[in-house]
């Protein structure tokens, strides 16, 4: 049986084998069904409008988590390009902004497939056997595929322990973004600053990067900037992170303000 998968956007994340579409179809795609994939709820819209197109190739099927899916067990190159994997999904966090509790639940631990990118929504939430599990799966993965790893999921830093720290020095990742999303996560932050650096990591490596999240109701540009040197003297490189409602909506002003700590090097000519 073949089946199209189709995405209304491409992202770093999007699989590109031969299986996979971007938008409309052509005159050559044929398929026994079609599946699209939606991630985000601002892409609902032309999901559904690429739905009524591609019914005249296959029966199509839309689904993914802007439409509340829960998730299944994870399927490497399915619906994320090859190398990004999911080994849990969920969150036992109950934070308003975020629908992974609300969509997934509390945590479940899935079985370890290959990767070396991990998108867990809180890797270091699940249990010491798993975490350990998926430290060895990177450093095989590492030392026979030659990949660097990522952690751009996110580390919580108020569940980073000693032994994790070790662990990732054995996989030396590319970088591992934790979160500086409500004033509650900032005495962590800064803890785990503190002790990823005094384990070897440098500020100039820019491998210690911090999701931060802004334009929120109620944020101010001070207030945000305020976070984004904090997470910087906390020894972290930021990555603003523009707050979106359910529309998927933002604001332009704080568009602009955004894309002044977007990027590590844009950071970095700032001289902050």
């Amino acid at each position: 049986m073949k089946i199209l998968r189709v995405f209304p956007r491409r992202t770093n994340a999007t699989p590109t084998d031969a299986g996979a579409r971007i938008g409309l179809p052509t005159l050559f795609d044929e398929a026994d069904a079609v599946h699209i994939s939606v991630a985000f709820t601002w892409d609902k819209p032309r999901a559904e409008q690429l739905a009524e197109l591609w019914e005249y190739v296959a029966p199509v099927t839309i689904g993914g988590p802007a439409y509340g899916d829960s998730g299944g067990p994870f399927e490497p190159g399915q619906y994320l390009r090859d190398g990004y994997v999911i080994t849990s999904r969920g969150c036992p966090n109950r934070c308003w902004f975020c629908d992974v509790w609300r969509r997934e639940g509390g945590i479940r631990e899935l079985p370890i497939m290959d990767g070396w990118n991990v998108l867990d929504s809180n890797l270091l939430a699940c249990s010491d056997v798993h975490i350990d599990g998926v430290f060895q799966m990177l450093e095989r993965v590492k030392r026979e595929r030659h990949q660097r790893i990522e952690f751009t999921g996110g580390l919580e830093a108020a569940r980073l322990k000693d032994w994790h720290i070790h662990r990732l020095r054995d996989v030396r990742p590319k970088q591992m973004f934790f979160a500086y999303d409500t004033a509650d996560d900032l005495e962590p932050l800064q803890d785990a600053g503190r002790r990823l650096l005094e384990a070897g990591w440098t500020r100039a490596s820019k491998t210690l990067r911090c999701y931060v999240l802004c334009g929120y109701p109620r944020d101010t540009f001070g207030a945000a900037e305020k976070r984004i040197q904090q997470t910087i003297a906390a020894g972290f490189t930021p990555m603003a992170m523009l707050y979106r409602d359910h529309k998927g909506k933002t604001d332009r002003a704080w568009r602009q303000w955004q894309r002044l700590y977007a990027r590590p090097a844009i950071v970095q000519s700032t001289g902050s």
